[in-house]
């Protein structure tokens, strides 16, 4: 027997984002079989593991202790123990812990098992009616509206539909911010509280879930996905052509640092792209 042949498995185990029934029977029993639980947050797992009859001990792995915790979870494999990797709810590595655990044990030769299930962006992809050929999952957008914006900005080309986390707190900002960078007839789906008594699609154009979120109390409580279809092809086209005549005009008046900068912000267009196109025609940096 080698050393790899010796060498414990890391399962890693997706679980309910909400209905205990989507739980599956081969996740049920690689809990009740491992040596021990690597979970996000062990008291929030340990309802679960009690639910289902599961007496496997669980130790904490969650973002502010992965890093120390991976000497420790390579050891006990090296040493010959299975264990499973568990976040609260959902696939793990999916927006929760887990990247670091995986990549450093892949790299010593760990044998590393996913254990399919939910997953609340492939959950509500499924649901939203927009295309599913090709996606890009966003997880969670960053906090400040500034930031925000400058990053939805960077997606106002992408034509793949995109899927995003949100916190019920920030929802309204969140889709004030898709419109003024996306536009009012970009369509949208918000999922909320997927798979739970509560569960709730709501379907429109961004400008029609905007309105919406300011009067329905209920779209800023739980879990939220938020779905949004792609630019069209046409859509493009139109907006760099669009872009590129608004620099012209600027760069008759401004240097091509602030004609760049002022023609990316109207026409919601790449920056860099456009200063590189305005010192193309202006002959100059500056």
């Amino acid at each position: 027997m080698t050393a790899a042949d010796s060498c414990g498995i890391l399962y890693v185990v997706a679980t309910p984002i909400g209905n205990l029934d989507d739980l599956s029977d081969r996740a049920r029993k690689t809990l009740c079989e491992v040596d021990v639980i690597a979970a996000e947050d062990t008291r929030h797992t340990g309802k679960l593991l009690q639910t289902i009859g599961c007496n496997t001990p669980s130790i904490s792995l969650h973002q502010h202790n992965e890093q120390q915790r991976t000497a420790e979870m390579l050891q006990r494999l090296h040493s010959g123990a299975n264990i499973a990797l568990v976040s609260d709810a959902g696939t793990p590595l999916i927006s929760d812990p887990g990247f670091n655990l995986v990549r450093e044990l892949l790299q010593h030769g760990v044998r590393v098992i996913p254990i399919p299930g939910a997953c609340a962006a492939i959950a509500a992809l499924s649901v939203a009616g927009l295309p599913t050929d090709r996606f890009v999952f966003e997880g969670f957008l960053p906090t400040k509206s500034g930031k925000r914006r400058d990053h939805l900005s960077s997606l106002s080309h992408e034509s793949r539909t995109m899927v995003f986390y949100e916190a019920p707190h920030r929802i309204e900002e969140t889709l004030n911010d898709l419109l003024q960078v996306f536009g009012d007839h970009r369509n949208a789906v918000i999922c909320r509280e997927l798979t739970k008594l509560y569960e709730t699609s709501y379907y429109g154009t961004l400008a029609e879930l905007n309105a919406l979120a300011g009067t329905d109390a209920d779209m800023s409580r739980g879990e939220i996905v938020i779905v949004v279809a792609g630019c069209e092809v046409q859509e493009v086209t139109t907006t760099t052509l669009a872009a590129e005549h608004v620099l012209d005009v600027l760069l008759k008046e401004l240097p091509a640092s602030k004609a760049a900068k002022l023609a990316a912000h109207i026409c919601n267009a790449d920056r860099a792209q456009l200063y590189d196109l305005a010192v193309k025609r202006k002959g100059a940096v500056d």
